[in-house]
């Protein structure tokens, strides 16, 4: 397997000439049997090119640029299978999971997972997710973040789906409603949250430390129970 790592090989891939549809295809398929051989005796590579290809379709239906979309794609399958492997048993869960969840996984979910990742020094994995995702993260999001020096620029907006619910211990829903599935012994929390859509730099800066307060109570919470 070549020591390229799998994000710039995609990009390398998209950067040639794109015959039209067969050129995601040539990609996707890369990217399937990369992920199949990480895969291999877990997944069978039947499952890992569903996964593969799901993800792009799922990504597309609110893509405006395609350009990156592949790699993305290659993304939400390679975090989609680590997900569904711990909730099978199959890989090993080191640190709690959490989840963040909100409508369109542009704001406030974004805000807190970069939050908790940032605080949590690698003791909790955080994954986010929205019931109805939009094409991209809210710019003024961006910048209230990168105020505090935390750069969401290479995240994106990501549809909630069953295997990362399934893998989470903990899911925080923020306005999302019941679009989050409900599993037996997970924990589940409703943090009433402003929704920073439309809002001004100086109210998403609000948003964005009552955020941080709630993430630190819940990473201490968490440490504590683990320890």
């Amino acid at each position: 397997m070549s020591d390229q790592p799998l994000d710039e090989k995609l990009r390398t891939h998209e950067h040639r000439a794109q015959p039209g549809l067969l050129m995601p295809q040539a990609v996707l398929a890369c990217t399937a049997a990369e992920l199949a051989a990480t895969y291999t005796g877990v997944f069978s590579p039947q499952t890992v090119e569903r996964y593969v290809f799901e993800s792009y379709t799922a990504l597309r239906r609110t893509a405006r640029v395609h350009t990156h979309l592949t790699a993305l794609a290659g993304r939400f399958a390679a975090d989609r299978l680590s997900a569904l492997a711990q909730s099978q048993g199959v890989a090993p869960k080191i640190v709690p999971e959490v989840l963040f969840v909100c409508v369109h996984n542009a704001g406030r979910s974004q805000m807190a997972a970069a939050l908790l990742s940032h605080h949590a020094l690698g003791r909790v994995h955080v994954r986010s997710a929205g019931s109805s995702p939009v094409h991209e993260i809210n710019p003024t999001v961006i910048e209230a973040m990168r105020e505090i020096g935390l750069d969401l620029g290479a995240e994106y907006p990501k549809p909630l789906t069953d295997d990362v619910v399934a893998a989470a211990d903990v899911v925080v829903a923020m306005g999302c409603g019941d679009a989050c599935p409900v599993y037996p012994g997970k924990r589940y929390l409703d943090w009433s949250i402003d929704d920073p859509e439309g809002q001004s730099l100086e109210t998403v800066r609000e948003i964005r430390d009552d955020l941080g307060a709630r993430v630190l109570h819940l990473l201490g919470d968490l440490t504590t129970r683990s320890a």
